[in-house]
């Protein structure tokens, strides 16, 4: 249950990304979380 919000939480952070949403209310930092939590599970993969 968790692994699909957080994935339907980084698919809409992705969106955002992409479509400049972020950038313009000053959120890119949503990127660099994203990609922290998905560094442990790269690694213990």
């Amino acid at each position: 249950m968790l692994f699909i919000l957080y994935y339907i939480v980084a698919i809409v952070v992705l969106v955002l990304h992409f479509t400049g949403m972020l950038a313009r209310y000053n959120m890119e930092w949503l990127i660099l979380v994203l990609a922290v939590t998905v560094f442990p599970a790269v690694i213990y993969l």
